[in-house]
């Protein structure tokens, strides 16, 4: 009865052993679905990976150079006296102004002028002389060189009566140009001298841009090229064009230096603001550009996935310009074709895809270069 017991407990335990065993065997229902299972997955079966997708179009394309520039007066000067002198007036208001030639401050003259009558007195009797002289050679009563004498001496009168006028002159202060006088730092019955800064005198218009430029875009920097710039605080594009470069790239920067000019009719801007700048090269029209993120570097080479029939495909592409968030391709894509721009790790050769999204590309069209 016992050995019956122990052989009915000793069935089943069997019958567990071998179920396991055979579960674990090659050709068993579980391990053959997981096989299939994998077997899918390699080969682009399996649940499809959700992605966004972006349609490509045609683009117009400019390549940009992005600088930093400043401002500067067209012409500046500090003003000042030629000659030294106690200050006795002062023609202009600050900040105002001024056209060229205009009187703006003047010293002292009174000996310069005293000494510029004495001198145009004497200019009548030396005429006399040379008028009797000439009437008495004509008679043969003198000598030509006593006439020479006289002409020589009215000559002499007249060069001095210019150099006395000459330093009347010294002693004003005239505008050099037109434009706005800024603070004076004399007061009238102050002592000046060519040292001495009276005022600083600055054409606003034009203005001009100063910048340097890579040594490698030395070349695209011409005379007449045209530039968009703007400043900080306003909302304004302005255009300009460049005007002059120098003549060799700077041996210790490595860049070129050139200014551009822009009308500055308003008066709106003002120089010593640093502005941003942005070079036009050349404009592309038909580009195709997409979001660098979705290319997938591979041994070298560049890849971008497709949308084509529910699965992704890669497609070898070159590459053109870029900026950190666009790049322009050469070639590899065309004009309606759907490119995957997300999940791009994940991607491979048949992998099912669904989109739930169709991006347009956020670009403003530049792509600049530093």
């Amino acid at each position: 009865m016992n050995k019956i017991k122990k052989r009915i407990i000793i069935i089943p335990l069997c019958l567990v052993a071998c179920w396991g065993v055979y579960k674990l065997l090659p050709g068993s229902d579980e391990n053959s679905d997981n096989a299939n299972n994998a077997t899918q997955r390699m080969s682009g079966g399996g649940k499809p990976l959700n992605i966004n997708g972006l349609i490509i179009r045609e683009q117009s394309l400019s390549d940009d150079i992005y600088i930093n520039g400043r401002l500067i007066p067209d012409e500046e000067v500090n003003l000042s006296f030629e000659t030294s002198g106690k200050i006795v007036k002062i023609h202009f208001d600050e900040g105002s102004s001024v056209m060229k030639g205009q009187l703006l401050a003047k010293v002292n003259d009174e000996p310069l002028q005293a000494q510029l009558k004495k001198l145009e007195a004497q200019v009548q009797l030396a005429e006399d002389r040379v008028s009797r002289q000439s009437a008495l050679l004509e008679k043969d009563a003198v000598s030509k060189e006593a006439l020479e004498q006289v002409k020589t001496e009215l000559a002499t009168l007249n060069a001095d009566i210019e150099l006395v006028k000459a330093n009347i002159r010294q002693t004003e202060l005239r505008a050099p140009f037109d434009g706005i006088i800024g603070l004076r730092q004399v007061s009238e019955g102050s002592y000046a001298s060519p040292s001495t800064i009276i005022a600083k005198l600055t054409k606003l218009s034009p203005l001009k841009i100063e910048f340097s430029v890579n040594e490698r875009y030395a070349s695209d920097v011409n005379k007449g090229a045209r530039l968009n710039f703007t400043v900080d605080g306003r909302t304004e594009t302005y255009n300009a064009s460049v005007y002059a470069t120098e003549a060799q790239v700077d041996a210790e920067t490595f860049s070129l230096k050139a200014r551009a000019i822009y009308p500055n009719l308003r008066h709106e801007l003002s120089p010593g603001r640093f502005v941003r700048i942005q070079l036009k090269q050349k404009e592309i029209s038909n580009a195709i550009v997409i979001p660098t993120e979705s290319i997938v570097p591979e041994m070298g080479v560049d890849k971008v996935f497709l949308y084509k029939s529910g699965k992704s495909q890669p497609v070898e592409v070159q590459k053109g310009l870029r900026t950190d968030a666009n790049v322009q391709i050469l070639s590899g894509l065309n004009i309606g074709d759907t490119l995957i721009i997300s999940g791009t790790l994940q991607l491979r050769t048949g992998l099912p895809v669904v989109i739930d999204n169709i991006d347009s590309l956020k670009t403003d069209n530049r792509l600049g270069k530093l």
